[in-house]
């Protein structure tokens, strides 16, 4: 594929995972959700402790298979979240398209709530997403490089491979700019250890993806880092 194919390729692709990453609520489904789910839509923290200590199921699904936590997590209602796993809500539950709650709050470069997330025992080890990826991966590909740094302190693998043959460096490659944001991020994955000479399907390395794109300050920084 010649590189203005690659780049079109990953513009799309980009585009269109950063969009699907994110199912949120529509307003008619906040509207048609009762009990615990329109409690989690609200923030209604009393009416969510009310809930469960009545029988409330703290699972429960919306028509997407979003919990109540899920709900939660996309309005940001940080003490509601709380309540739910207090109550036995799964923090590491995915929906529908295999989002977690760190993963939607990563695609958002919604700090706070991935710090609450992994607080309540969120993993940010989790395999999330219809592309078999991670919280890490998501939030490298959209150049959200605070939440790269706060995934990585968590734990979050490094080197994990996504069912498109890429890892989050890749990913902050081949899905990113080139600006300061993917370099950061690209600059945050290098310094916590992740793998430089880790190639992709065509075996391609970074520095080479890199390189095919100008992305000339990344290709400084993965050469200062032993990158081939």
């Amino acid at each position: 594929m010649r590189a203005a194919a690659v780049s079109a390729f990953a513009a799309l692709l980009a585009l269109t995972t950063s969009t699907q990453a994110q199912v949120a609520p529509s307003a008619a489904e906040r509207t048609a959700y009762t009990g615990l789910l329109a409690a989690a839509g609200r923030g209604d923290v009393p009416g969510i402790r009310a809930l469960l200590s009545g029988g409330a199921r703290p699972d429960v699904r919306d028509g997407h298979g979003r919990t109540a936590l899920h709900v939660a997590a996309y309005g940001r209602y940080h003490e509601a979240m709380r309540a739910l796993v207090a109550g036995g809500a799964d923090p590491n539950a995915l929906e529908a398209d295999r989002y977690d709650v760190v993963t939607i709050a990563a695609v958002a470069d919604d700090v706070a709530t991935v710090r609450v997330a992994l607080g309540l025992g969120a993993s940010a080890r989790n395999v999330t997403s219809r592309y078999d990826g991670t919280a890490l991966i998501a939030a490298a590909h959209l150049g959200h490089v605070e939440v790269v740094r706060v995934l990585i302190a968590a734990g979050a693998p490094l080197d994990h491979v996504n069912n498109l043959g890429w890892t989050a460096l890749i990913e902050s490659i081949v899905l990113g700019d080139g600006g300061r944001r993917h370099t950061e991020t690209l600059r945050a994955l290098v310094e916590a250890g992740a793998n430089v000479n880790l190639a992709d399907r065509e075996g391609r390395t970074p520095r080479t993806l890199a390189q095919g794109r100008g992305y000339e300050g990344m290709v400084r920084l993965l050469e200062r880092a032993g990158a081939r």
